[in-house]
This record gives C-alpha cells, sequence and structure tokens, in this order.
C-alpha cells in the first residue's frame, strides 16, 4: 500500500548542443548522461548543468553534415572506457573517453536498425537492415548472424501427446461453440508500427527476445534467443501485438503492449511465447500509442511511454509518461507525467538509472533534461486520538483507493471506499491538524489540488491560492509536522534540515544537525524529552539527527511515545522513546540485542508497516505480495491495557465507560495479557474500588477467571515490566500475600452487596475465593456448598448440584472427596462422592463403617485415614484408657510424643510411660542427656543415669548418683569410671581431677590428671594443698623438661615448614607472572591462544576439571580437595601454599608457651626457658616480618587475627 512521492526534479533547459537527441545512456560511475544526436555525441552533468565532453559524428564523415544521419542506439561501457554508437548507415562507432577519439569498428552494408548489449556487456546483438541479428563479443569479433524471421518454432517446442481433439474438450464458460469456431485471421501491424525490430535482454543475460514484423502476415512476433543466438522459442499469435518490448530485468516476464477492439493493454509474456497477464491503460481505443516500455533495474516500476495519435485543437500531438507498479496482482497507476501538446517539451529519449532504481532520465526535443528521483512513502493519517480512522491512501489513477483500518482491515486491491478524480493523481496527503486526520488532499497531473472531509470537497488550483512563501536555499525533498508540538520539519535534497522558520536544526548544545544522507521517509519524535527528526534512507540506513542507529531497517512509524520498525531480519520492534537515549536506541537495535523480551516480534519474510491502528493494539503489516497482515504487537497492548487501567482511577473515571471492567476483562483475555494486571498496576486503587469493580462486570465468569488467574508474583516487574511507571501507580498493596488480600476483599465486598438490587449472583466467585487462597479453604467451601442444599430454591440463585458440580472444576475429585470427609458430615460426604465418578463399591462399606463407631473414635478413624495424625491422636486421647495402647503405638509410629505429652497431667502413669518411650527415641536419636532428663524428671533415675554416663555429662550422673543415692564406694568407682575413660580421653584433664579430688579422694590421681594435661599451676596447687611435694621430683621437673623439648622440636618443625613453603610460593608466583607474559605476547600473533590456561603447568588440569561440575557430590569435593594439594606443578598450587601458611601462622600464634615458661623459671631452668621464649619470638617476628610478601597489594590480608607477641614475653630472662 505504498505510493512513488517525488522527492525532487533536475532541470536543465539552457543546453547549448548542437542537432536534436536521438538517444541517450547513463554514465554508471559519474552518473552524468550521454547523448548522441545527428551532429555530435556529447556528455553533460544533469545536475549542474554543465558540458562536459562533445565530440562531432560529422567531421569524420560518420553521419551527414546536413543533418540527415541517424544514430539508433548508444551505449556507456564502463569497462572499455567507452561509448559504443550504432548509426542507421550500418556503422559502429567507439568513443573513447579518456582520448576523446572516434573509432569505428565495424560496418554493416545493410544498416543497422537496432543494437543492444548484454546486462554483463559481455555481449552486443545488432539488427541489420536485412532483418538478422549479428551476435558479437565485446571486442567486436562476430560470433554469429542468424535471420530474425524463421518459420521454426525454436528447442522448446511444444510437445503433443494425443490426448483427443480440439473439438472434444472440454471449454468451460465459452460452451460447444468454442470448439467450432474458426481460428482468427491474423492482422497486420498497425499503421503507426515503424516496422523496425526490438531487442531485449534478461537481467542474467542469458536469454534475449526479438519482436519483430512477420513478411509473411505483416503481424508483429516475439521470438526469444538463448546466448548462443540459438532460437528458443516464438510467441502465439497476437493480434494488436505493438513495437514496444522490454524483459522484467528480475527475468519473470517480458512486457509489450496489444490493442483489443476494446482496450489497449500492456501484455506479459513467459519465455515460452505464451501471454501471462495484462492490465489495460486508462486511455480511449483509438486515443494513444505506445513508444516505449521501460522496466526500472529492481523491477518494481514499469514506465509507459505515450504519445496521442490525433493531434489536438493546436494540430499538435501531447506525451505522456506513466509509472506502473503491482501489488496482489494488481497493477496501480502510480505518477502521471503530461508534456502537453507542444513539439519541443515533448521527450525524445528516456531512460531509468541504472544505479538508482527510482530515478528517471529524459531529454525533450527542446534540449530540456528533466531527471525525476522518487520514493516509497506510505501515506497515512497521523492522529493519535480515537477520532483517528487510521485512514491509510493508495494512488491507482484517477482514483484514491482508502482503507480505514479502524473499522475494517480490507486487503488491497480493495478497499473502503474510493474517491473518483477526473484526471490522474501524483500525490495524496492527510490533514495533520488534531480532530481533522481524515481529512485529504490529492495533487493531480494538471496541477489541481482536491480537498476531502467529513462531507465536503474542493478543489484550487496550485499557484493560484497560496497565502505566503518562504524561500528556501535547495530542494525541499521532505517536510514533515509534529502533532504534539506543531514543529514542521524540511529536509533538503543534501540532507540539510531545517524549520519552518528555516532556521538550522540544533541540538540541545546548540550543534547543527544533519542528515548525513538524503532519507526517503522522515517523521517527528520524541525522545528522552528532546525533539529529534528521524529519517530512512533508500539504503534501509535509520538516523536520528546526524546519528546513525540501525542500518537494516525496512520500514517504520512514530506512534505515540513508540517506535515501531521492521528490519531486514524479520522482526518487528516497538521501542518507548521517552525512556531511551539516542545510544540506548542502537543498543536496543543492535543485532546482539535481547530478542525474547515484549519489544521484538517475529513476523514473515520482507513484511512493512502501513499502519497502527490509534488507542488501539492493532499493527497493520504488508507482505512483499501485497496481501496484509494484523498483528496485536506487546508493547502496544500493555500500553493500550495500561491506559484503560488508568480509566478505572476515580478522578479519571466518567460515566460513559460504566462498561469499562468489562471490556477491559474481555480485551485482556481476548489478547491473553494475565489478568494480575488488574490488580498489580496499582493495588490501593483497585482495593479502594472493588464495589466498582463488581458492578460493571455483568458475567462472573470473568471475576472468577480474574480469580483462578491470581499468583504471588508483581507481573508489572516480570511479566510485564513498565520502566515508565509512576511511583503513585507502582505503589505496593496491603501487606500479606497477595492472592490472600485480593480474594478476602473480594468476597467480603460481594457478602455485602444486597442481592435483591438485581446484583449478579456470587456464590460460584464466593466459593473461587476460597478456593484460590495459598491455603485453600475447601471445607469452608464444602460447608457452602451444603448450606445451599437446606435454602429453598426461590431464595438461592445456584443450586447445591450446580455449586458442587463447578467447586469439582476447580478441585481434584479426590481431594474434594477427602477434605469432605474430614468434616465428619457424611451427607456432605455422600453429595461430593455422588457427584464424583467414585464408584459405590469403594466408599459406601467404608462410610457404613464409619456410621458404627462411638463419635470420637470415629473421627480418629477418619483423621488416621487422611493421615491427620495430630488430629488422630486428639480424638483418640479422648477415647478412654482402652484405646491407650493404640495411642501408644500411634506416637511412637508417627513421633509425636510432644503433641501427646501435652494431652495427659504431669503425675498421670500414661505421662510417665510417654516420657519412657519418648526418652527412648531420643538415646535412639543420640540425644543421650535430653533423655537421661526426662527420664530423671519422671522418677526413672537409674535409667537416667545410664543416659547421663553414656554421653558423658559426668555431672548429671554424679548428682542423679548423689541422688539415688549410690554407696560411697561405688561413687568413687564411678568418678574413677568418667575421669579415666572418659574426660581424660577427651582431653578434659581438669574436669577429670575434679572428679578424682572430690568424688574419688584420690588427690594423686587428681594432680597426675593435671601434669598430663600441662595444667601446671593447678598442679602445683593441689600439691601444697595436700602436701605432696615429692610429687615435684618424682613427676613435675620431668613433665616440664619433656614439655620444652616437645614445644622447642615443635618450633624448628614449623619454622622450616614456613620457610618451605614461603620460598616455594615466591618461586611459583614468578612461573605463574611469565606465563602470563608468554600468553599476553602469543594472542598478539593469534587469537587461537585464547585457550590456554593461566599457566602452562597446569594445562594438564584445566580440561580435566573442567568436567568435574556433572560429577557427584563426592567426586567433587576430591575435586576441591585437589585444588588445595601442595604437589609440585599443580594447577592451584599458590593457592594451596596460601592456606598452608595460613594454618602455620593460626597454630603458631595459639600455642600456649606463658605458662610452661613460668614453671620452668619457678624450678630454676633459666636456661631451657630462654631458649624456648628466644625460639618462640623469632618464629613470630619471621612470620610478621613474612606478612607483606605473602600477602601482596592484590591479595585480601591475612584473614586471621594479628600475631600475639605478648603470649611469648617474660620478663628478666
Amino acid at each position: 500500500m505504498r505510493n512513488l512521492s517525488l522527492l525532487q526534479r533536475f532541470r536543465c533547459v539552457d543546453l547549448s548542443i548542437p542537432g536534436s537527441p536521438q538517444c541517450m545512456s547513463i554514465r554508471s560511475e559519474t552518473g552524468t548522461v550521454l547523448v548522441a544526436s545527428e551532429l555530435a555525441i556529447t556528455e553533460f552533468d544533469h545536475r549542474t548543468q554543465e558540458v562536459y565532453k562533445e565530440v562531432s559524428l560529422t567531421a569524420d564523415d560518420y553521419l551527414p553534415e546536413d543533418g540527415g544521419g541517424v544514430v539508433v542506439a548508444i551505449q556507456d561501457l564502463p569497462d572499455q572506457e567507452s561509448v559504443c554508437v550504432a548509426t542507421a548507415s550500418g556503422d559502429v562507432i567507439l568513443y573513447n573517453l579518456n582520448t576523446s577519439q572516434l573509432e569505428c569498428v565495424g560496418s554493416v552494408e545493410s544498416g543497422l536498425t537496432g543494437m543492444t548489449w548484454s546486462p554483463d556487456q559481455e555481449l552486443v546483438t545488432l539488427t541489420t537492415g536485412q532483418d538478422t541479428i549479428i551476435m558479437m563479443t565485446k571486442d567486436f569479433e562476430p560470433i554469429t548472424e542468424v535471420a530474425i524471421n524463421q518459420d521454426d518454432f525454436g528447442e522448446d517446442k511444444f510437445i503433443t501427446v494425443g490426448w483427443g481433439k480440439k473439438e472434444t474438450q472440454f471449454h468451460g464458460s465459452e460452451g460447444k461453440q468454442a470448439a467450432q469456431r474458426k481460428t482468427a485471421e491474423v492482422q497486420p501491424a498497425l499503421p503507426w508500427d515503424d516496422r523496425k525490430p526490438r531487442i531485449t535482454w534478461r537481467g542474467d543475460g542469458q536469454f534475449f527476445a526479438v519482436s519483430s514484423v512477420c513478411p509473411q502476415t505483416g503481424a508483429r512476433k516475439v521470438r526469444i534467443w538463448n546466448r548462443e543466438c540459438v532460437l528458443q522459442a516464438t510467441s502465439e499469435v497476437v493480434n494488436g501485438l505493438e513495437q514496444p518490448l522490454c524483459w522484467k530485468p528480475s527475468g519473470s516476464l517480458i512486457a509489450s503492449t496489444q490493442r483489443h477492439p476494446n482496450k489497449h493493454s500492456v501484455v506479459f509474456m513467459e519465455k515460452n511465447g505464451l501471454l501471462h497477464g495484462d492490465f489495460t491503460l486508462p486511455f480511449g481505443k483509438e486515443q494513444v500509442k505506445v513508444k516505449e516500455l521501460l522496466w526500472n533495474s529492481d523491477s518494481t516500476v514499469l514506465a509507459v511511454w505515450m504519445e496521442d495519435l490525433k493531434p489536438r485543437e493546436n494540430n499538435h500531438l501531447s506525451t505522456y509518461i506513466q509509472l506502473w507498479t503491482v501489488g496482489n496482482y494488481h497493477w496501480y497507476l502510480k505518477q502521471s507525467l503530461h508534456f502537453g501538446n507542444e513539439p519541443l517539451r515533448a521527450p525524445a529519449c528516456v531512460c531509468w538509472d541504472p544505479e538508482k532504481p527510482l530515478r528517471l532520465h529524459l531529454l525533450t526535443r527542446g534540449w530540456a533534461s528533466y531527471t525525476y528521483d522518487w520514493g516509497w512513502s506510505t501515506q497515512r493519517s497521523h492522529g493519535n486520538d480515537c477520532h483517528d480512522n487510521a485512514n491509510v491512501a493508495v494512488i491507482d489513477g484517477d482514483k484514491i483507493l482508502v482503507t480505514t483500518f479502524r473499522q475494517c482491515v480490507i486487503p488491497p486491491p480493495m478497499c473502503a471506499f474510493e474517491l473518483q478524480l477526473p484526471v490522474p493523481v501524483n500525490l495524496v496527503t492527510f490533514h495533520s491538524q488534531a480532530q481533522r486526520t481524515n481529512e485529504l488532499a490529492a495533487l493531480t497531473a494538471d496541477g489541481h489540488i482536491y480537498v476531502y472531509g467529513q462531507g465536503k470537497s474542493y478543489n484550487l488550483k496550485l499557484n493560484s491560492n497560496i497565502m505566503s512563501d518562504v524561500p528556501v536555499d535547495g530542494f525541499v525533498i521532505s517536510l514533515c509536522h509534529g502533532l504534539r508540538n506543531g514543529t514542521v520539519a524540511l529536509q533538503l535534497d543534501d540532507g540539510q534540515i531545517r524549520k519552518l522558520s528555516l532556521t538550522e536544526w540544533k541540538d540541545s548544545t546548540g550543534n547543527i544537525i544533519n542528515f548525513p544522507r538524503p532519507c526517503v521517509q522522515t517523521a517527528l519524535c520524541t525522545l528522552s524529552g528532546e525533539e529529534h527528526l528521524i529519517g530512512l534512507t533508500e539504503r534501509s540506513h535509520l538516523y536520528i539527527g546526524d546519528s546513525l542507529v540501525a542500518s537494516n531497517i525496512s520500514s517504520f512509524v512514530v506512534y505515540d511515545d513508540f517506535l515501531l520498525l521492521t528490519t531486514h531480519s524479520h522482526m518487528c520492534l516497538c521501542l518507548n522513546l521517552s525512556t531511551l537515549s539516542i545510544k540506548g536506541l542502537q543498543a536496543a537495535l543492535s543485532s546482539d540485542a535481547n530478542q525474547n523480551d515484549e519489544t521484538v516480534r517475529k513476523v514473515e519474510r520482507g513484511s512493512r508497516i502501513v499502519s497502527v491502528v490509534p488507542q488501539d493494539t492493532r499493527l497493520i503489516l504488508q507482505m512483499p505480495r501485497g496481501n496484509l497482515e494484523t498483528i496485536h504487537h506487546r508493547a502496544l497492548v500493555l500500553l493500550y491495557v495500561n491506559l484503560k487501567i488508568e480509566k478505572m482511577i476515580p478522578d479519571k473515571f466518567k460515566q460513559h465507560d460504566l462498561d469499562s471492567f468489562e471490556s477491559l476483562c474481555c480485551c485482556m483475555r481476548k489478547l491473553r495479557i494475565n489478568l494480575n494486571l488488574i490488580y498489580d498496576h496499582n493495588p490501593t486503587v483497585f482495593l479502594d474500588n472493588l464495589e466498582m469493580f463488581l458492578k460493571q462486570i455483568d458475567s462472573i465468569n470473568y471475576i472468577n477467571l480474574f480469580l483462578t488467574e491470581l499468583k504471588e508474583e508483581d507481573t508489572t516487574t516480570t511479566m510485564f515490566p513498565c520502566p515508565s511507571r509512576s511511583a503513585s501507580s507502582s505503589a505496593a498493596g496491603k501487606e500479606g500475600k497477595k492472592v490472600d488480600i485480593i480474594c478476602d476483599a473480594l468476597r467480603s465486598t460481594m457478602e455485602t452487596l444486597d442481592p435483591q438490587k438485581s446484583v449478579p449472583p456470587y456464590c460460584l466467585c464466593v466459593l473461587t475465593s476460597h478456593v484460590r487462597k495459598t491455603t485453600p479453604e475447601l471445607e469452608i467451601a464444602l460447608q457452602k456448598v451444603h448450606e445451599l442444599r437446606g435454602e429453598s430454591q426461590l431464595a438461592k440463585s445456584v443450586s447445591a448440584e450446580e455449586a458442587l458440580k463447578y467447586l469439582l472444576f476447580l478441585v481434584n475429585v479426590n481431594e474434594l472427596y477427602e477434605h469432605s470427609l474430614g468434616t465428619y458430615d457424611f451427607d456432605l460426604v455422600l453429595m461430593v462422592a455422588e457427584k464424583s465418578q467414585k464408584d459405590p463399591k469403594e466408599y459406601l462399606p467404608f462410610l457404613n463403617m464409619l456410621k458404627t463407631l462411638e463419635p470420637n473414635y470415629q473421627r480418629y478413624t477418619i483423621d488416621k485415614h487422611l493421615k491427620r495424625y495430630r488430629k488422630a491422636l486428639h480424638h483418640l486421647s479422648k477415647c478412654g484408657e482402652e484405646h491407650f495402647t493404640e495411642l501408644l503405638s500411634l506416637v511412637k509410629d508417627q513421633r509425636l510424643y510432644s503433641d501427646a505429652l501435652e494431652l495427659y497431667p504431669s503425675d498421670s502413669e500414661q505421662y510417665k510411660t510417654l516420657s519412657v518411650a519418648y526418652a527412648e527415641h531420643l538415646v535412639e536419636q543420640q540425644q543421650a542427656e535430653q533423655a537421661g532428663l526426662l527420664l530423671w524428671r519422671c522418677g526413672e533415675n537409674a535409667r537416667a543415669l545410664q543416659a547421663f554416663i553414656s554421653c558423658t555429662s559426668w555431672r548429671n550422673a554424679l548428682a542423679v548418683a548423689t541422688h539415688i543415692p549410690l554407696p560411697p564406694e561405688q561413687l568413687a568407682l564411678l568418678a574413677r569410671d568418667l575421669a579415666g575413660r572418659d574426660l581424660c580421653h577427651a582431653r578434659r584433664h581438669a574436669e577429670a581431677a575434679l572428679c578424682l579430688e572430690q568424688y574419688a579422694k584420690d588427690c594423686e590421681e587428681a594432680i597426675s590428671a593435671l601434669i598430663q594435661g600441662a595444667a601446671w599451676e593447678e598442679a602445683l596447687r593441689l600439691i601444697y594443698l595436700y602436701n605432696r611435694q615429692d610429687i615435684i621430683e618424682t613427676d613435675l621437673k620431668s613433665a616440664l623438661l619433656d614439655a620444652h623439648s616437645n614445644q622447642t622440636s615443635f618450633l624448628e618443625s614449623q619454622k622450616a615448614l614456613f620457610n618451605r613453603h614461603k620460598n616455594r610460593l615466591a618461586v611459583v608466583r614468578e612461573l605463574k607472572a611469565k606465563a602470563r607474559l608468554e600468553l599476553f605476547d602469543a594472542e598478539l600473533y593469534s587469537e587461537a591462544s585464547s585457550v590456554l590456561t593461566g599457566s602452562h603447568l597446569g594445562s594438564k588440569y584445566s580440561r580435566s576439571n573442567s568436567r568435574i561440575s556433572s560429577r557427584s557430590s563426592k567426586n567433587r569435593r576430591k575435586a576441591e580437595g585437589k585444588k588445595h594439594s601442595l604437589k609440585e606443578g599443580s594447577p592451584f598450587e599458590d593457592i594451596a601454599l596460601l592456606n598452608a601458611l595460613t594454618q602455620i601462622i593460626t597454630i603458631v600464634d595459639k600455642m600456649r608457651v606463658h605458662s610452661l615458661l613460668k614453671a620452668l623459671v619457678l624450678f630454676q631452668s633459666d636456661g631451657a626457658a630462654s631458649s624456648l621464649q628466644r625460639d618462640y619470638g623469632e618464629l613470630l617476628q619471621l612470620m610478621e616480618t613474612a606478612l607483606p610478601e605473602i600477602w601482596t597489594e592484590n591479595l585480601h590480608p591475612y584473614p586471621g587475627n594479628p600475631i600475639n607477641k605478648s603470649s611469648c614475653y617474660f620478663p628478666n630472662i
């Protein structure tokens, strides 16, 4: 649904060139025009009107000086830097553009009627005056010469398989008379036919077609030849076939013209010579003749050059050029150029530009040069409110096809309505003023402007009603108007941007902004609060001012704050300009941008944007063939839904929108938008207007659908993130779980509404609100269903059966059956069971058995069946002592000891029995101390003592033993066992000494335990307390010397180990630094070196460690241990060395040498004490000095505490 809009027109009227133009060609390298007349060859620039070269064709007698010569063709040859010219006298002339020399490369005695080069310029075909074709190479070496008119059909001759005769075949709507119809007589060529052959090449250069007049019949025929000049096919008899011939560059069709008895058509042929489609020219039967047909380089536009057959009132002929395009198998007349009936204004040469597909060159007989640049554009209305009908206007000759996409989506060539004008239309545009965007104006080929509005229309002459004009320094190729700010932006042909006041376009910093290249489509937009002009070039480059934001854009449209684009990668993007900067837009349009959010949507290959329906969700796309597709882009849908939700706010609510919640739910359901957004958009406002929400929705199905879709997540941050939401709109609702809050609030509102005021019945909605809570209240829902059975049919809007059936739709039948059983209401259970598909044999025996039981035991049986063991325990405890054994089994099986103890008084026998069972369970769970306390509490002292002994709780054990009480001998034996067997083995020597001293009354063993545990001061206290100084000589002094020896040896070993690890760490770090340097040097030459690890020593480990993540946890622990391996050459050796050094520092720092030093000094061992203090101090000093070397600046500092030097200090040693 695109039109051709004229971007600019270059006009040269002051060319001083001899003779009259006969043919022209365009130089692809420079864009200049080469034109041949009967006197000379001239090259000029149509932009500057400058003549570059001119060479005479009469000087060397190639053409006569009297002007009677004829040039039949001219062709630019870029590879040879020459121009080839063919004359009617038979000369083929080569003009060298560098030396300006003319050379006759060949001559044909019979003369030449045409010359055409293949698209690759490797071959040239000449038609001679003897109706022959001469094919030569680009070096003008002859390949072959064949006659044009041949009796043979060609190599692709059709084969008859003999399936019946024509008279017996089916002829469709023509009936049987078609079988007897005689073959029409072949009519000769039309009188105005110049009877010259025409040659046209296919775009790939593999075939060419020749249209010529048959000598026998006098009618024109088209013959197709291959590249070797071998005839392939001959066209069928086409009466009225005319001289124009042009092969579509894409290679599908050959265009020509045919005059019928009642119409004049452009017809198309296939490669086999058969007709394939046509369209009718908008002229009378004998009004015009077609001089030439010209396809542009990309096969999108067909130019038809025509001239009147009969002179007008001033005895002159009028000339026309029409541009036709095709879409959805319909041909549209997009542009019509009328050159009047003055002979000098009539075009003499017409051709398309070889580089720019939509540039047309023509040269008039009066040496006026015109160059037209067209661009594709979609004429759509620009309104953003609901009054705009989303109009799109398509030019089709003298008709404007208007489609209103708000009301209907009609595929072209059909439309909503047509506007019939008296002459062809060249331009159409819509009014840009708000509330009037449905009005349009059309510029016709005769210079009139027709304006159409609501119930009115008028026309005016283009130059007769100009209210004001503003001179512009340059050619204006586009103009756009912004509805929001009223800005009018102009674009000049060199990309400069101007405002209507002709001031330069500047950014916020005062810099002048221009497009780097001219753009065929422009629009105003607001980006981060600043107004910008956005443009799309014919090369698919999208610019915002002078910044290139994307290079693969096929179409775009600005709607409100959104920029919608389609790309050549078959994506449709919808970007919010209010939240993006230019760099952000570039990132969003880059190829590696995120393509999984709601801003991106895949579309069909070649899709282009036609229009966006304002205040709606529809985006109209057109496919390459011409058909339309309507999509609802996710970003537009969210914008529309958010705007509708905003209307629900009370201060914005209007009386005519009373069904807005109903329409909102319908829209969200249709567009698959989660209904959670109604609440999440503004929770506070929604909860404050629940009554309005319920009253506006007539269908309870929408309320139930809303409740069933509820989820705890905030959809405005997860499913539908909207960065432009205001702080108030995103305010959180009440504290608590979202689903529970909405269900409770809605249910409360529904229950307060008076059912006598014609309010819709909310019974099913109330049931849904109970079921949809995070913890479903199925019992309450079932109870409400049960209550419906007792109400009269007139008082209730929903029967109990309907409510139960609906409940079964929401909840699994087995789950609902179990919950109904848990209500202990057998009527309700039977009602649920009857509505389910359960077999009565499954539940009736069980229910009958339950009815025979005592109520508490009945409930216990139900709860146990439903695995509600705590409730079962509670009911079983009320069944009497005869069921206590069953209760005890239940407690042991389900481990409900704490719950069971709460059901009985602490002085009861049941409490004691449960306590003993609980204690046995705790012993099994390795919690003997808690079991002992529980047994001691209930009077089981002997069993409590055994429990305390088993867990080395010596204080509780001795307390229980005293409480029993045990005899002194057994108590002393118990104390010895606890001290020697448990406490000393656990290195709790001080506690063992306490047991031995106070309970076993054995001071010698107590002192021995203290000496063994290096508690020197406590040992001395007991020695002097019990007057056992003999132990000093026998045990204490020797133990001190042994401790001194052990500490000295340990310090030496730790010092040696510390030095070894520290030195090795330095070596490893040096190796890794060297390896990193080598890796950096290697990457300068090859990117493949990136697969290396940080150390060449660990290369064999890097591959194996990469597979560890998929292994079991045991292997992962093993692999983690390998990371701390001190084996030389391991990949993480430096980390392992750091860990080892940390452990050494921690161990040495925590050594307790102070008490040993004091004891050595006390017993005159000053030398030993001094050496130990010196060794310990030196080791601490070594470690403190090495800390900066081990933990460098790029590593975290040493994680332990600072080294405590005071622990080794002792004065005066």
